[in-house]
């Protein structure tokens, strides 16, 4: 699955390693620490994936990546409305999190219907 899913999982990591310092610095402590399990555990579920040792181990660590998406999605949402990030910061990042959102549920579609 090496790819444009993994390559954006690794990116979005990223971007929420940044969301987590800046929400340091405006010493908000306990979100920054449920954002950077979450939005990184996407990313590290995808690579594992590619490493599966079966379908049901692939659609597995692919579940388990999509959890982690909506709970960072509902963080997202949550320091958006509290004010701690701006509009423009928040549009850009959860468009980030819906289009992973969206491949994921995709490619897990895919491996439930086609038998390895």
């Amino acid at each position: 699955m090496a790819g444009p899913l993994n390559e954006k999982s690794v990116d979005f990591a990223v971007r929420i390693v940044k969301i987590n310092r800046f929400l340091k610095d405006k010493k908000e402590y306990e979100i920054a620490g449920q954002i950077i399990r979450s939005g990184t555990s996407i990313g590290a579920n995808i690579n594992e994936a590619d490493y599966a040792q079966s379908r049901a181990d692939f659609i597995s660590k692919l579940s388990i990546a999509l959890k982690e998406t909506a709970e960072t999605e509902y963080w997202l949402k949550v320091i958006h409305r509290s004010e701690i990030i701006d509009n423009e910061m928040y549009n850009s990042i959860i468009e980030d999190c819906l289009e992973i959102k969206r491949m994921l549920v995709s490619s897990l579609n895919t491996a439930k219907g086609n038998k390895k």
